[in-house]
């Protein structure tokens, strides 16, 4: 693995000239890092004119994200592939491949054999999940894609530009976790949310929709998960009535540097986090959880978001965390987030969602055209 800081040099091209390297904050790791780097250079794309498999890894759970989602992440070309230079994950019903009853009465087990067919994350029996009639085996096949082995970086401009999908319930996002966990496991390393949607056309919270004419960009850092000081770092921003997010490609953007992150869409400003006095303080975990100890108080005054981290994309569907409960949509919502039996719910009310989704197009894809980050 490669990690650097470049300060200053000169490199000398083939020719013979020479052309000086800017100093940078940035740092980069991973097998497809490059070997040096100066400000304003470009240090990570992917264009998918094909599917590079050196820059991405495909996760292999049931874990659903830690929300109890309801889809299985696996590699499979029918729920990620490139198509004319654009990556598409689209979501397709389990049930399509092994019958209706395997749902309710059958076990899947993910374990794998070889490498890149091993179970990544064992988390909420993320590796063998048997069904009941009660508990069905989570009903949707996706796909979430990282890139922890190949490009992490510190600091440095990212841009990706996608087309959100439509569907209800489909929940896409563009994000980013930390390479190290060095601060300690979740949300203590912090958490780095480009982008996020709801594929609901018409789903409304208090007058205005939140779905996909809605987006957000969040931070999520804390000493323990019940402990987390996301509601002071989380911005939205709404698209025009009827012109939502799913209907063309926009640029996702955010500017990372040793003081701040800044959210942008089509290079208009979403939200500013200034780290300010430390994000200790920013959440007033001091006030809030007195005698817990500040997992940050030796990083940087960015800490904990002074680590290097790597790019995630997928497409989810529902969980009992992001779909609010009072909010309205046509057809109602199949489950409540108390329910201890959601993913049977959401199933049982395919007739409301799966209509929505249109499988025989690419409405309920995210569709990624391509993805860039540049050293600072």
């Amino acid at each position: 693995m490669l990690s650097l800081l470049v300060l200053c040099a000169v490199i000398y091209l083939g020719n013979g000239a020479e052309q000086t390297c800017l100093p940078t904050r940035t740092t980069v790791s991973g097998s497809q890092a490059p070997s040096t780097v100066c400000s304003g250079d470009l240090i990570f794309e992917d264009n998918f004119d094909f599917f590079d498999f050196k820059k991405w890894e495909h996760e292999n759970t049931l874990g659903g994200g830690g929300n109890w989602e309801f889809q299985w992440y696996t590699n499979n070309r029918t729920n990620s592939f490139t198509d004319g230079g654009r990556l598409v994950i689209q979501p397709t019903l389990l049930a399509d491949r092994t019958g209706e009853g395997f749902l309710s009465s059958g076990v899947l087990n993910i374990h794998g054999g070889s490498p890149a067919d091993q179970c990544s994350n064992p988390a909420f029996y993320g590796c063998e999940r048997g069904g009941s009639p009660s508990n069905i085996i989570n009903p949707i096949i996706s796909a979430r894609l990282r890139s922890i082995s190949s490009f992490s970086f510190k600091y440095g401009r990212l841009e990706i530009n996608a087309k959100m999908p439509a569907g209800d319930w489909l929940w896409p996002a563009l994000w980013l976790l930390p390479r190290y966990n060095a601060y300690g496991t979740w949300p203590a390393s912090g958490e780095i949310d480009l982008m996020e949607s709801r594929g609901n056309r018409n789903l409304v919270q208090n007058g205005v929709n939140i779905g996909t004419e809605q987006i957000g960009s969040t931070l999520h850092f804390g000493p323990y998960p019940d402990l987390n000081g996301y509601p002071t770092a989380h911005y939205t921003r709404n698209a025009a009535p009827g012109n939502g997010f799913n209907n063309d490609f926009h640029r996702y953007q955010m500017e990372w540097t040793p003081d701040r992150i800044t959210f942008k869409v089509d290079d208009v400003e979403t939200g500013t986090i200034n780290a300010g006095s430390g994000f200790w303080n920013r959440a007033n975990f001091a006030g809030n959880a007195p005698g817990v100890q500040n997992p940050w108080r030796y990083g940087e005054i960015m800490a904990p978001f002074d680590q290097e981290f790597y790019i995630i994309m997928n497409n989810a569907v529902g969980g009992v965390a992001y779909f609010p409960d009072d909010a309205s949509n046509p057809g109602g919502k199949p489950w409540s987030n108390t329910s201890p039996q959601a993913s049977t719910d959401f199933w049982n009310g395919r007739g409301q969602w799966l209509p929505t989704w249109n499988l025989n197009t690419n409405d309920a894809a995210l569709v990624v055209d391509y993805v860039r980050v540049w050293a600072l």
